[in-house]
């Protein structure tokens, strides 16, 4: 038996695909597009001459689009993470670009690969989709990382701000400008409705629930109560603060504990993946006598759906909520 140079073309046409999705992004909305840079998105558009309400409606209109086509099929997968990545792609260009990296896919495999017809088309479709959902995920895991990270310090600066005797919805307007994206252009968006009259405790809740983010809602609920109610905003805002740190700590301290628990999973997964591979390296014959058996497929697909459980079983068991 040969080696088959194969499974690294296909490795390689996987990873081409997502850095050219990456690539296309920046390069039609832009470098202040981008999580790694530290521009609000929000204020760079204002300053190029945008007026406020049409850069309001564009940030809506990408940070709710997503959710609004849920019904089209295949997009449902996507819809969930693509709202929480913010991704300025409507679904009509997510789904434009799955096919076009789907044909592209197919071309880099037709040309380095002999793969039969059907089996390249499939693995087309798998890279084409594949690759977008991975995009999509990865952006939407940083994007709510960074928020959750940023969000006592937002709510901090708003409690400085109140007890110098600021409104809230200064405090807010505040926040947007002083701390970085992208939870500025989220706090920016909610002052922008405020300034056209929209209640803030509805906006809050609006965004802790795009978000799906416990924290926020939290601060939304805390809002709206002493909106109703009254009392001392600053003084319920600071020991909010104090339990959102709490909690990211906690959090962080169960990731920490749970990691073990993890990379077993991945590993013992990866570890026959692995033996195999070192087998072929060392003896190419050694499946020799049994990879005509008519067992020997069904079993590869048999060990290959145990070891997706494994990986599902130990996800799960290391899910502990905060």
């Amino acid at each position: 038996m040969e080696l088959s140079i194969e499974p690294v073309i296909y490795g390689l046409i996987f990873i081409g695909v997502l850095v050219l999705v990456e690539g296309l992004y920046l390069v039609i909305f832009g470098k202040s597009i981008s999580l790694n840079n530290r521009v609000n998105r929000r204020l760079d558009m204002l300053e190029k001459g945008a007026a406020r309400e049409q850069v309001l409606e564009q940030l809506r209109n990408e940070m709710q689009q997503h959710m609004k086509s849920r019904s089209i099929p295949l997009y449902s997968l996507l819809a969930e993470k693509a709202q929480k990545a913010a991704i300025a792609f409507t679904p009509r260009q997510l789904i434009m670009l799955m096919g076009g990296l789907g044909v592209i896919a197919f071309l880099g495999l037709s040309i380095g690969t002999d793969t039969a017809v059907p089996v390249r088309i499939l693995a087309s479709v798998g890279i084409g989709v594949g690759a977008v959902f991975f995009w999509v995920n990865s952006k939407a895991k940083k994007r709510m990382g960074m928020i959750e990270e940023q969000l006592p310090d937002a709510v901090e600066l708003m409690v400085r701000s109140l007890k110098v005797g600021h409104p809230f919805s200064s405090a807010i307007t505040i926040v947007a400008k002083e701390i970085d994206d992208p939870l500025a252009t989220e706090f920016g968006m909610i002052a922008d409705q405020s300034a056209y009259g929209r209640d803030v405790g509805e906006s809050l809740k609006e965004m802790a629930e795009r978000l799906d983010m416990q924290d926020m809602r939290f601060l939304a609920v805390a809002v709206t109560i002493q909106q109703q109610s009254g009392g001392n905003l600053a003084e319920i805002l600071a020991g909010l603060a104090t339990v959102i740190r709490a909690r990211f700590r906690l959090f962080r301290r169960v990731k920490a504990i749970t990691a073990e628990a993890q990379w077993s999973g991945k590993f013992l997964s990866a570890f026959p993946l692995m033996c195999l591979g070192a087998i072929m390296v060392n003896d190419p014959g050694y499946y020799d006598e049994v990879i005509d058996h008519e067992y020997f497929i069904p079993a590869c697909f048999f060990v290959g759906i145990l070891l997706t459980i494994n990986l599902v079983v130990m996800r799960v068991l290391t899910d502990i909520k905060v």
